[in-house]
């Protein structure tokens, strides 16, 4: 088989239509027509002796050898990246396009610290945010498809290199006029968990949530979710239960300051880790280290940002 008839353009066609799992997304996606990218598919299909994808008139759905191919075309996509990497690794320090993935609990509140000083210090940097569910970024990050991750620690079953950032405590918000708002700290034992408002699914602040008190969160089993923090925040606000706020979002979330209390958590165990990620092969890895330091001495200078910045973090 002649490696002249695939062409990294095919293999994108490939992972567009894998994602979508529809032809006219996938095309939009890639900025090509319909019937374009189709035939193109039908040809490669053709070349390649395997059926990657099954037409019906109910969607796209993968072939079992189909999913092997898509695999492999993922990864050979995220090496033909890997080339532009290496070429950028002599250029100036966090030049050019960086595409960082941010987990959407932490976005929103930790970047509007970052931007104006990123911008002062790199001006030829241009950083492409990505904001999502850990899970989605970090499939993204290991298939080439961004450059790093700040996201909470650990990430369970990924070859990533963590580099620590800081740690947040998680505190405890309730209404104003419920009676946990007239203490200072609140005991474990006493967050009123059948109240609890828990993050939907894909949020790893969630899965941070069973894990404080799992055995007491099954016995008195919630059923309130909401879709993000803000709708979260929002719920509190209304009356409707109560649940943990990290750090940066109280301090950027003030609009409800006269409707929602955050208390503090006795026993010092209620914290999550902040880090950034990336490829172990990535080739711009001195730009990564040096965006960490970065971010570290930017939320140094910022007197309005309560997170604990361990001396190891910033070594």
């Amino acid at each position: 088989m002649n490696l002249a008839g695939l062409s990294l353009r095919d293999l994108e066609y490939i992972t567009a239509v894998a994602e979508h799992l529809h032809f006219g997304r996938a095309a939009m996606a890639c900025g090509v027509s319909q019937p374009t990218l189709s035939g193109q598919l039908r040809k490669l299909e053709e070349f390649l002796g395997v059926e990657i994808f099954e037409r019906s008139p109910r969607g796209v759905l993968v072939t079992r050898r189909g999913e092997e191919v898509i695999a492999q075309t993922r990864r050979i996509i995220a090496e033909a990246r890997r080339l532009f990497e290496v070429v950028r690794i002599g250029a100036e320090p966090l030049t050019g396009a960086l595409r960082l993935g941010v987990i959407s609990t932490l976005g929103p509140y930790l970047v509007p610290f970052l931007l104006k000083p990123l911008r002062a210090r790199y001006p030829d940097l241009k950083l492409m945010l990505h904001e999502g569910h850990t899970r989605a970024l970090v499939r993204q990050l290991e298939e080439g498809e961004l450059d790093a991750l700040l996201a909470t620690s650990p990430i369970a079953e990924a070859e990533l290199t963590e580099l620590p950032l800081f740690r947040e405590e998680l505190a405890l918000a309730v209404p104003r006029d419920h009676p946990l708002a007239q203490v200072e700290v609140v005991n474990p034992e006493d967050i009123p968990i059948g109240e609890l408002i828990l993050l939907t699914e894909g949020h790893c602040l969630r899965e941070q949530a069973l894990q404080l008190c799992p055995s007491r969160i099954r016995e008195g089993a919630t059923e309130l979710q909401a879709a993000s923090l803000e709708t979260m925040r929002q719920m509190i606000a209304a009356g409707s239960g109560v649940s943990f706020m990290p750090q940066l979002a109280i301090q950027v979330g003030a609009l409800l300051d006269d409707m929602v209390a955050y208390r503090r958590i006795a026993g010092g165990k209620h914290m999550r880790d902040v880090a950034l990620f990336h490829r172990p092969s990535f080739g711009r890895i001195r730009d990564i280290r040096l965006l960490r330091q970065t971010i570290g001495e930017i939320l140094a200078e910022q007197s309005a940002v309560q997170v604990h910045r361990p001396g190891r973090v910033m070594a």
